[in-house]
């Protein structure tokens, strides 16, 4: 198993409760755990690590405390930061320096959706803003019933530019209702997220949600790592292109990664009834 002593970020508690699983808490509950620049720069570090480790297979990312799994980007501590001050007098090398500080923002939420291993999002109380685009970028969204949602962007001047106007579209099957939320910020509750396909179950409360949770999480988890990372790859790779592409992606991914004894495993274990222990990826 992982040891918890070589994840030691600050704003985030990463745990390990079940073999070859791992939970990731933000952890700045006096805040609504509201992102400042740190939080988002250890998210990627955190997620690239998981995303090597052999000790790991399935990944649940929740909220510290029971008011929020994150009030999004801490606006406060974003307009002291020297991002938000003209750097020339020149617009466009203004402009440039503002692009890299986005491409940088977008890329540490993306190591969530770029880490090999499947991450399931667990919402619960306020989930607003960046709690869009970073459950946006997990494999799977489970939510409490009392989460309340809200595309927040609109509501101080700018467009969403972290990952939720490019993502929320593939995710609801609506794009009426994507425009609508995204345009008006209104907030919308649990059961019209999984109405829509925001998320794919909604329980009683965190605790329910959480438990749910890792209970998928050891089901990923009992799989080969192999297939998981595989599949998680073929599903990203396809989602945003046609057919074709994605099946000679799968063909030349699995030309590869066939090439394995878990297959064997997997099949002598129906076989002869035995449960299967996959080695590390």
């Amino acid at each position: 198993m992982a040891n918890a002593d070589d994840f030691q970020y600050e704003f985030f508690n990463v745990t390990f409760p079940a073999e070859y699983v791992a939970h990731v808490e933000i952890n700045r509950p006096e805040k609504m755990n509201a992102f400042k620049e740190i939080m988002w720069q250890n998210l990627q570090s955190i997620f690239n690590k998981l995303s090597h480790s052999p000790d790991v297979r399935a990944i649940v990312l929740t909220g510290a405390g029971d008011r929020a799994f994150t009030a999004g980007l801490d606006v406060h501590s974003a307009s002291q930061t020297s991002h938000l001050t003209p750097s020339s007098p020149d617009p466009a090398r203004t402009a440039n320096t503002l692009r890299r500080h986005i491409l940088d923002f977008q890329s540490c939420i993306t190591s969530v959706e770029r880490c090999e291993k499947p991450v399931i999002a667990v919402l619960h109380g306020i989930a607003y803003g960046l709690a869009l685009d970073l459950c946006l970028a997990c494999d799977i969204r489970l939510a409490a019933s009392q989460t309340r949602f809200s595309v927040k962007e609109v509501d101080i001047g700018i467009a969403a530019d972290v990952g939720t106007l490019s993502r929320l579209p593939r995710a609801a099957g609506n794009a009426s209702w994507v425009k609508e939320i995204c345009l008006t910020a209104r907030v919308f509750g649990a059961s019209e997220a999984e109405k829509f396909g925001l998320v794919s179950g909604v329980y009683g409360d965190k605790s329910a949600a959480v438990q749910k949770a890792l209970e998928m999480a050891g089901v990923i988890a009992s799989k080969s790592p192999v297939a998981t990372m595989g599949t998680k790859e073929i599903l990203n790779f396809s989602r945003d292109r046609g057919v074709e592409d994605g099946l000679r992606y799968t063909a030349a991914w699995n030309a590869g990664m066939v090439q394995t004894r878990d297959v064997k495993e997997a099949m002598l274990s129906g076989v002869q009834r035995r449960k299967v222990v996959f080695e590390k990826l």
